[in-house]
């Protein structure tokens, strides 16, 4: 059975240039700005909600990098409001807001209060539904809802096949018409994740001297390597 390893370091790190916009550009523009209104000592907040897939984390991790970023997951000590006390402008990123224990809600809102009372310093936050849908406390909702709000649509079938086709073409990777069509509809609905799985199946062809075409995806769907995931 041939597996399909996933090698991540050979896919960018999210950064606003990577961020494959579709109909997000006004969200997406509005995020280039955050950096430079901070440097220059304003303080925003705002706030991104969209399915899964949409690109939130990707631009949470664009903007503020994994030591600035807050979510379920995240120890809630890490996260003192004083780390915006430091001097440099700083953009604190919330993730998945919806998941937010009580000492993360908690956490998350002296975080907005510090950063919109302290110039060079801002929010970007993230969640599943629109502010005032989110169980939160009301008072976590009512200031995540006072900022910015976005919507972040999902890339249609179209704009993820012709970014697949891009990057195909800039690696010089040939590959049958079909190809793209079928990962599309069998693996996953995520543009990263589809990433993921081209890199991985250029490099498993490249293994085996073999054309990247629709029967050797459909050998590895076969031998249970690639699982649809939504």
């Amino acid at each position: 059975m041939h597996q399909l390893p996933l090698d991540l370091r050979r896919i960018e790190a999210p950064t606003l240039a990577n961020f494959v916009a579709g109909r997000n550009a006004e969200a997406l523009a509005r995020l280039r700005r955050l950096p430079g209104e901070a440097a220059q000592g304003g303080s925003a907040l705002v706030y991104l909600w969209g399915e899964p897939g949409c690109g939130k984390t990707h631009l949470l991790r664009a903007l503020a990098g994994d030591r600035l970023l807050l979510g379920p997951d995240a120890p809630v000590d890490a996260f003192a409001p004083g780390q915006l006390e430091a001097g440099a402008p700083a953009i604190v990123a919330i993730d998945d807001c919806e998941r937010l224990d009580d000492a993360r809600q908690q956490r998350a809102f002296q975080l907005i209060n510090h950063a919109l009372a302290r110039p060079g310093a801002a929010i970007v936050a993230a969640g599943a539904q629109p502010p005032l849908a989110l169980a939160l406390r009301d008072d976590l909702r009512t200031r995540l809802g006072a900022g910015l709000v976005y919507r972040l649509h999902l890339l249609d079938d179209a704009e993820k096949a012709a970014v697949l086709g891009r990057v195909a073409a800039e690696r010089g990777v040939s590959m049958s018409p079909d190809v793209v069509p079928w990962l599309i509809a069998h693996t996953s609905r995520d543009i990263r994740a589809l990433l993921h799985l081209f890199d991985a199946l250029d490099r498993h062809a490249f293994e085996l001297k073999r054309p990247v075409t629709l029967p050797l995806l459909r050998e590895l769907a076969a031998a249970g390597a690639l699982i649809k995931s939504g």
